[in-house]
Parts: C-alpha cells; structure tokens; sequence
C-alpha cells in the first residue's frame, strides 16, 4: 500500500448515504494514518455552506478544501486560501463587468449572496433556458475580451469562472504542490462540476452510480481506461473504484 491522492465532490458523491459514508471514512482514515494519504473535498459550496454541511454530516477533517468549483484552495489549519493560486485566477478576472453583463439575461437568477465569491459568479437557471442562454452568454463574454468559462451542473446551476480555475485545474496544481504522481491521484464526483477532473486526465477518475445525466451522457461518448462508472451510488460508489483501481 502507498499514499495516494484522494479527491472527492461531496453533495451526492461523497455525501448522501450515511451508513456507506461511515465504512469509507474508518477506510480511509485508517489508510491517512498508515500510509499518509492526503484527503481533498472539492465542492461546488462556498466555505460558509461546506461549515453547514460539516455541521449537518460527519465528515473527516480534510487535508484540503477546494471550494467555489475549484476557485478557493485552503490547507488544514489555516484560515486564509493558498495565495499562489488565487493570484493566478485573479489575471485578466473582471468580476464587475461579468455581473453588468449576464444582467442583461432575465432568466438569470444569482444564487444567495454566500456563493457569490471573488472568483466565481453564480446563478440558477433552468434546463430549457440554458439551451438559448449560456451559448449567448459565452458569446457576449467573449466579445467583451473576458477569458472565462461557464459551468452549468445539475440542470440549475450556472458558475462562471476564470479560465484557469475549475475542479480540474485545482487538482492538477494540488498534485504539483504536494508532487503526487497521476497514478496515484483519484477524483471522485457526480455532475457537470465535476468534469473538469475526468476530461482528458491522466488521474484516475470515479463517476459514482448515481450521477448526472449531464455527466454520465459524457462519460459514454468519451471513453478513457483512466476512469470508472461505479454500479453503487454515493460513498459505496466511491469505495466500489477505490477498490477497482487497488487504492484500498
């Protein structure tokens, strides 16, 4: 057994079944303290609503949270984000002009004021919507010079971010921080968000039995040996490809 890079979604990936959640965390609390396996949450919730969700379900304290769709790094005891990276997502970033812009588009709701973050604009927007608004909304961001991008999840959910800032991007500066090896690094998630860890990645990837439409659509057209569609949902789902690439 060696350390490993552990990095998981948590609303409907690693949370949602608490008896399952209870026999991954003893698994991999008791690999942590064997073998030095570094945990990572990365969540689409701002930190204010990951304390909620802490509060609510029995999490295991992570070595890292990426919060804010991968805009926000913080390590274990320190209150402020990993500067490096926040001063990279901060060049070319107009958050102001990015808000006077989706203005403009009635069927953008913002989410509450909690999930509006320095790197990140949110709002909610329906399916049918959607089709009509983020392709135009791209275009007009475009127009203005704005090198970001849009991430629509779980048919509601609408981010735009920086260009360099998303799951992905988060987790391929966090395996150069800590000088994890792909193959030792996992990601686990179950929606839109979380393509960004699955898409052309050298890591190994676990899209957990009860994802998205919107993910698991992808996951068929694009087939790579690297990842794995678990039959179980949630934290099973999670235990299920650990096991299948032999990280536990």
């Amino acid at each position: 057994m060696r350390p490993f890079l552990f990095i998981t979604d948590l609303d409907n990936t690693l949370v949602g079944d608490d008896g399952s959640m209870g026999v991954l965390n003893d698994r991999l609390a008791s690999h942590r303290q064997q073998f030095g396996t570094t945990l990572v949450y990365s969540t689409g919730r701002s930190p204010i609503l990951y304390q909620q969700l802490a509060m609510e379900k029995p999490l295991l304290q992570p070595d890292i949270l990426v919060c804010a769709v991968g805009t926000e790094i913080y390590y274990r005891g320190q209150d402020c984000w990993d500067r490096q990276w926040s001063d990279l997502l901060s060049q070319d970033w107009d958050r102001e002009l990015i808000v006077a812009i989706a203005a403009h588009f009635a069927d953008l709701a913002p989410q509450p004021e909690s999930e509006q973050r320095p790197f990140k604009v949110s709002y909610c927007l329906s399916p049918t919507a959607a089709q009509m608004v983020v392709p135009e909304l791209a275009a007009k961001l475009g127009d203005r010079g704005l090198d970001v991008q849009l991430v629509y999840s779980g048919n509601q959910d609408l981010d735009i971010l920086p260009q360099r800032a998303n799951k992905g991007a988060a987790m391929s500066f966090l395996r150069q921080q800590l000088g994890m090896a792909a193959e030792q690094t996992i990601a686990c998630g179950d929606s839109g968000n979380d393509l960004a860890m699955f898409r052309d990645r050298p890591e190994r990837g676990v899209i957990v039995g009860n994802a998205q439409p919107e993910l698991l659509h992808w996951h068929h057209a694009n087939p790579n040996p690297n990842r794995y569609l678990a039959s179980a949902a949630c934290a099973a789902g999670i235990l299920e490809g650990l096991q299948y690439f032999g990280f536990l």
